[in-house]
């Protein structure tokens, strides 16, 4: 089960892209685990996370995610138009990949 922490301003685009990210999971048979929170709530889960992923809107909060995973697992800001199209698929397939290294 890989957990992916979504870190966003909270708005209901990144609840949308949650549930496709979901939906495609489901489609090519992975187990994940996705949340999306705000900086405050992810520093709290994010011990457990494989990856966090930045929301656009938050790509200035990369540095204080950098410093809190002190390279254990990567920090990638999501593609604007990834987010701006509410891809999941494509969201999901960087995530993975990041993870496998």
């Amino acid at each position: 089960m890989k957990e992916i922490l979504l870190v966003c301003a909270g708005g209901m685009s990144t609840s949308l892209l949650v549930n496709k990210m979901k939906a495609h999971a489901d489609e090519v048979g992975v187990e994940v685990s996705i949340e999306a929170l705000s900086i405050s709530e992810a520093s709290k889960k994010i011990d457990t996370a494989d990856i966090v992923m930045l929301g656009p809107q938050v790509r200035y909060q990369k540095p204080q995610v950098d410093e809190m995973v002190a390279g254990r697992i990567p920090v990638l800001v999501i593609e604007m138009k990834d987010y701006g199209m509410i891809n999941g698929k494509a969201v999901l397939e960087t995530a993975l990949k990041a993870i496998e290294g």
